[in-house]
């Protein structure tokens, strides 16, 4: 693993420092206390302290979901993401606050609920001087971000939990339609460093949210998300972005499955309604971008 993130990688158990050690052809991550994390053929390693209380996306949903994003259908989020990040890293290398450290030199880029790590990739690939690490509980998903970018790492933590990264370790931190852990998300971050939160503008799949019987994104939702975050931040700005996309059938399916109503609807039911719509399927990609800087 890229050791200008293993720097900044913490023991989920006791908090202390992680080394990367070798034996024979085992790959590990390993604390003072003798903690030891395998690292995975595929390149991810497990960080969880307990057991995740779920698995995430399995792997039929994990390579749908990276045909859909490798179509370019949400390429939007990756450009929008690219723009805040570089501005953000930007911003941090010019904040005054002492001798340089290695959040200046390399600064990480955490995407917290990474899924394929397509977004984190886009960013590496603008930021040459960064590195990156992917959190997410599916196994299937970290397979894939582990190869993500060449500047990559991948680590299996449930970001509801303690997170395993030093404090004030991240120069930005993106989440992407995920989970928010206000608290945590505020330790890891640079005093300087920034948030970038991307959820569903309130039109988002609007053309597929009555024909399918889908959730409906709540009116309140950019409120919802400040308070998610508990006071731990203040934002600084907010943009939306949407375009249209032209899908299948099986894309529209795939894209009804990337989100909350995949969870709430009777698949049966879903399943007749997607097979009754005509192709090719438009339907409105609508997102929100905010960029918080820590409290």
């Amino acid at each position: 693993m890229d050791s200008h993130v293993v720097d900044r990688l913490r023991c989920p158990v006791c908090g202390e420092p992680l080394a990367e050690t070798n034996a024979d052809t085992a790959r590990a991550l390993r604390c003072p206390r003798r903690h030891s994390f395998d690292i995975a053929r595929q390149g991810y390693v497990n960080l969880l302290a307990g057991r995740a209380p779920h698995v995430g996306d399995s792997a039929e949903m994990v390579a749908a979901r990276a045909d859909f994003l490798a179509a370019g259908h949400y390429d939007l989020v990756s450009t929008a993401l690219v723009e805040a990040a570089t501005e953000a890293i930007a911003r941090i290398r010019t904040t005054t606050r002492g001798p340089a450290t290695s959040v200046d030199a390399y600064p990480l880029v955490v995407d917290a609920g990474a899924g394929t790590g397509r977004y984190l990739g886009a960013v590496l690939a603008a930021l040459p001087d960064a590195v990156g690490l992917a959190l997410d509980v599916s196994k299937p998903a970290l397979r894939r971000a582990a190869r993500a970018h060449p500047r990559a790492a991948a680590a299996l933590a449930d970001t509801w939990q303690q997170l395993p990264l030093a404090d004030a370790s991240t120069a930005v931190l993106l989440n992407v339609f995920a989970p928010r852990n206000g608290p945590e998300f505020h330790r890891v971050l640079d005093p300087a460093g920034t948030l970038l939160v991307v959820t569903p503008a309130v039109d988002h799949l609007g053309e597929l949210v009555g024909a399918l019987d889908l959730l409906r994104v709540a009116p309140d939702k950019a409120d919802r998300v400040s308070g998610s975050l508990g006071g731990h931040f203040t934002p600084i700005s907010s943009a939306e972005h949407r375009t249209e996309l032209t899908l299948t059938r099986t894309e529209a399916a795939t894209l009804v499955g990337m989100g909350p109503s995949a969870w709430h609807t009777e698949p049966a039911a879903l399943g007749a309604r997607l097979a009754a719509l005509p192709e090719p399927v438009r339907v409105t990609a609508a997102i929100r971008l905010d960029s918080y800087r820590p409290r």
